[in-house]
């Protein structure tokens, strides 16, 4: 599995609207409004890296009020709990 987070800045008005839209892509898996230089973040798990180009590159894209993003790809987590167990159903086959 491929975790990343994607950090962006959205248009002031359009926050709530962008993030309630971002929930809708079953590749995210949360999404945070945030203060400090960016305005949302959100937590996406795909399975190859290709899904999570098709994600930034295809259908992020598609929504207007993203002014711009940044994505970082997660190396390892840190956790107490079985995160890999936690978000791996659905995701086999």
């Amino acid at each position: 599995m491929v975790t990343s987070i994607i950090l962006m800045n959205i248009e002031r008005t359009r926050i709530n609207e962008v993030a309630g839209r971002l929930v809708e892509f079953e590749e995210i898996s949360e999404v945070y409004s945030v203060s400090g230089k960016y305005d949302l973040i959100a937590i996406v798990r795909v399975r190859q890296n290709e899904d999570l180009s098709t994600l930034v590159t295809e259908k992020l894209r598609n929504i207007e009020y993203i002014i711009a993003t940044e994505t970082m790809l997660a190396f390892q987590a840190y956790s107490n709990h079985d995160l890999e167990s936690m978000f791996s159903l659905g995701l086999n086959g």
